[in-house]
């Protein structure tokens, strides 16, 4: 069975982006040898990307002109590996390796049942947050920036109650960011 693992940079005070979409130069702060060898290994460890569209269209747009400087192992991973655009509006997707669906539940149900590494979910808060409420988020992999960005897009938005977490892992690096992995606790 296939792990759904949700992923995202998000700022002390939460935000995954600034007031702007795809505000995201806090990024930067958080970027380094530490932070890139772990995106190569997010590489290794999955064979499928998860997107909501707003996500995808702009990965889309970055990732097939990205410069090496980005890393050549990742622009590859990028590009290379299949990938999931969840829309109700779209009806094609042309970054390679890409599909659309429109119903995801269903979709990613099926998809974790088959054998196959995990499954990804790289920012896309709201597809994210969708998907935990329907208990499908195995994991949630967050780094935490450190910096109060003091406005955005919050990570998690509101929800009717609340979703325990269990601490999996603590990674400090040397920059002051902490990659934070969480299992949702599931209701006994």
């Amino acid at each position: 069975m296939r792990k759904l693992i949700v992923w995202n940079l998000m700022t002390l005070d939460g935000y995954f982006e600034g007031e702007k979409p795809w505000d995201i130069d806090f990024h930067n702060l958080a970027w380094g040898p530490e932070l890139q060898h772990y995106a190569e290994h997010l590489g290794e460890e999955g064979d499928l990307l998860v997107f909501g569209r707003k996500t995808y269209e702009g990965m889309a747009a970055y990732w097939p002109t990205a410069s090496d400087e980005d890393g050549d192992k990742i622009k590859t991973y990028m590009n290379g590996i299949a990938k999931i655009a969840v829309s109700r509006s779209m009806k094609t997707a042309d970054w390679n390796n890409t599909r659309v669906v429109a119903e995801p539940v269903s979709e990613l149900k099926k998809l974790k049942a088959e054998a196959g590494k995990s499954i990804f979910i790289f920012g896309s808060a709201e597809l994210a947050g969708s998907l935990l409420k329907e208990g499908l988020v195995d994991e949630i992999r967050i780094c935490l920036v450190p910096v109060i960005l003091g406005g955005g897009n919050p990570h998690f938005k509101p929800a009717s109650q609340q979703r325990p977490l269990k601490l999996l892992d603590s990674t400090t690096l040397k920059n002051g960011a902490v990659i934070l992995r969480y299992e949702p606790i599931r209701a006994a």
